[in-house]
């Protein structure tokens, strides 16, 4: 009867360890493909915003080309098509892409 017992528990113990080691594999490609690159993507995007400037051509989110005309803390104003008088304040975060001038240039 021990040796029953003795030999019940040791395939448990092995599975736990098993079962762990995949544990630690799922969290570190759950790291690796899916929270460092969106950690990545977001300081990309606050660099981006951080060099954000006057006279900047941007694309918003929703799909529209720009020129920034002046920038406070949160909210930026963009002038809007070539008559110069569509300028509309929008918050930072609406900016999917950044141009700036000397970029076209090179």
């Amino acid at each position: 009867m021990l040796s029953i017992l003795a030999t019940t528990q040791v395939p448990a113990a092995a599975g736990m360890g098993s079962m762990l080691i995949w544990l630690v594999v799922l969290v570190a490609f759950m790291y690796f493909f899916m929270i460092r690159p969106q950690q990545k993507e977001q300081k990309k995007k606050a660099a981006m915003m951080a060099e954000l400037a006057v006279g900047d051509t941007v694309l918003t989110t929703s799909g529209f080309y720009g020129t920034v005309i002046n920038i406070e803390d949160d909210t930026i104003i963009v002038e809007f098509g070539s008559n110069k008088n569509c300028r509309i304040p929008m918050q930072k975060a609406a900016v999917a892409a950044v141009e700036h001038p000397g970029d076209a240039t090179e």
